[in-house]
């Protein structure tokens, strides 16, 4: 028996009892199993590969069914309930029991994350209702394309900014293929000088400690939110025992964010080399890549450019994976993405241990976010000096801004650490949308706090915001004008949290639920408000819990 029909074996068909023909629950039948086959990778198929096996079925299926979730519960010797529970978990998976009614084949998903419905992402989402029975429009949360609102996307091709044509030509033409942007390729990279600092590290001219040195003299920090001091994760894992391996962050979920996005659009080599350096750093024996399922046409380009590395002979035996998230925001909490590339639900873990300690599959493990592996490799080759030469208001370094809202031209911008929102504004963004005057602004996405514009001339990097109430994060940078309401915005972003709260504790699950019902009074009961948002940033778990009250508490602290 070869190795496909031992992965699809026949179950057991008698229970404990002798004389019960066949165990409790739902049985798949024969043509279950050859259908779930036609889909799946011949050989014995893996537990942390369950999410990217839902994938299939659903990119086959249109959603999925629950006859084939039992043959997939089969084939993988797993609970039923296990399986279910996953594939409920996840936004971008539609599970149809039977006798249920399959969702249509076409699916239209609206953004409806503060920028896109700052642009009219609800007048939208109206319009498009009447494309007929034959497709669905739902709205979704941020898809990271808040520059280019309002957002919407027909299969796997995003429209930015969406109109009501574009989706109904879509829609005629089933256009549901990702359209590739245009990218510096492997060999326009190398033409410029692209992996000579992977080379380097190679060939022992660069070593490890020379390479950590020069991340801690330019004080380069975690790009994903948090900020810890790259060189200080890197020093630490060399302290685990082997094997390592290095995970990577690329489910930027916060609304406002598309940094990530930006650097894989535009030159995914960048990031490449970097995440090669740092596996070569840490000695790691295996990299996986975690990137957002919102962004259908980055997964082309880096299983592309991934295997022209390969057929180049520059990935030297390291084992790459590129995991698809399935629409959870909250897999971008580092324990949480870890979860999910086992396959597993992304429910945050318990710290202690920290990942370096006990990571992916109980490993030591090293994770890094898009944009500062990035760094690392320009780091690497122009010195930290060159590093140090950027910053403005004391601080050091390059920050990318991802800006979006009422200025007049957003998108990300690479720009001095410690500028100001007034100067971004003003000296990278052309000033504010014609009409439109200044009012208000987040400086970190969705969890990072609302501020006046009589607040604008801080600092925006680490360190800076927290005494007032806000953090940087991300520096996803949303403005605000005096035509937008701030309790409208606010109670945007608390229904953003309660739809993407993993549900695990009840201070985050229950409070986000209670917070927005209560934002979304006429007169808000502020001591009830208070109470709550305290709750929820002692008791939460993780980070998602933490920061969800922000916007509200800067709204009670900064805009009576």
């Amino acid at each position: 028996m070869n190795q496909t029909s031992n992965a699809f074996a026949a179950q057991p068909r008698f229970g404990r009892k002798s004389g019960r023909a066949l165990p409790r629950g739902r049985q798949a039948n024969d043509a279950d199993h050859a259908d779930l086959r036609a889909l799946l990778p011949e050989g014995d198929l893996r537990r942390d590969l369950l999410v990217e096996y839902l994938h299939r079925i659903q990119d086959a299926k249109g959603h999925l069914p629950a006859s084939l979730l039992v043959a997939l519960a089969e084939a993988m010797r797993l609970p039923m309930a296990e399986i279910y529970e996953t594939a409920t978990f996840y936004a971008h998976f539609d599970v149809v029991d039977a006798g249920e009614t399959p969702p249509p084949a076409a699916t239209i998903r609206v953004c409806d994350s503060l920028s896109c419905v700052m642009a009219g992402a609800d007048a939208l989402a109206a319009q498009l209702e009447g494309l007929g029975d034959d497709v669905r429009v739902i709205r979704a949360p941020c898809m990271g394309q808040c520059d280019r609102a309002p957002c919407a996307t027909y299969g796997k091709n995003v429209f930015a900014p969406a109109s009501v044509e574009e989706l109904s030509a879509a829609h005629e033409q089933r256009a549901v293929h990702p359209l590739l942007p245009r990218y510096k390729t492997l060999a326009a990279y190398h033409a410029e000088g692209g992996y000579g600092v992977l080379a380097q590290c190679r060939s022992g001219a660069f070593t490890r400690e020379a390479l950590i040195a020069e991340l801690d003299k330019a004080g380069l920090r975690g790009m994903g939110g948090a900020g810890f001091p790259t060189a200080r994760k890197w020093q630490a894992m060399l302290q685990q025992p082997k094997p390592r391996i290095l995970a990577v962050n690329g489910d930027e979920g916060e609304p406002g964010t598309l940094k990530d996005r930006f650097f894989l659009e535009t030159e995914p080599h960048g990031f490449l080399e970097g995440m090669l350096v740092a596996a070569w750093a840490i000695e790691a024996e295996s990299a996986y890549i975690y990137l957002r399922d919102e962004y259908p046409a980055l997964h082309h380009v880096i299983r592309a450019e991934l295997q022209a590395l390969e057929q180049a002979g520059l990935l030297q035996g390291l084992q790459v994976e590129l995991r698809r998230g399935a629409g959870a925001y909250i897999c971008g909490e580092e324990s949480a993405m870890l979860e999910s590339i086992e396959g597993k639900r992304g429910l945050p873990r318990q710290k202690p241990p920290y990942p370096v300690q006990s990571g992916l599959f109980g490993r030591p493990t090293l994770i890094n976010n898009v944009e500062t592996l990035y760094w690392v490799a320009a780091i690497a080759d122009k010195g930290a000096d060159w590093w140090l030469s950027h910053g403005r208001n004391g601080s050091k370094g390059l920050r990318s801004y991802s800006v979006s809202g009422r200025v007049r031209q957003p998108g990300v911008k690479l720009a001095p650490a410690g500028l100001t929102a007034r100067e971004l504004i003003e000296d990278y963004c052309g000033g504010m949308a014609p009409g439109h005057s200044f009012a208000a602004y987040l400086p970190g996405g969705a969890s990072g706090g609302i501020l006046p514009a009589s607040m604008a001339d801080i600092p925006l990097d680490f360190g800076t915001l927290e005494k007032y109430g806000c953090f940087i994060g991300s520096a996803a940078v949303i403005v605000l004008s005096d035509q937008d309401d701030v309790k409208a915005a606010a109670l945007n972003l608390m229904k953003f949290f309660r739809h993407e709260s993993c549900g695990q504790c009840t201070p985050c699950r229950v409070g986000t639920e209670k917070a927005a019902m209560l934002m979304a009074q006429p007169v808000w009961d502020e001591p009830l408000l208070r109470d709550l948002a305290q709750v929820m940033r002692d008791a939460s778990i993780c980070g998602l819990g933490q920061a969800a009250p922000n916007p509200l508490l800067s709204v009670l602290e900064r805009f009576r």
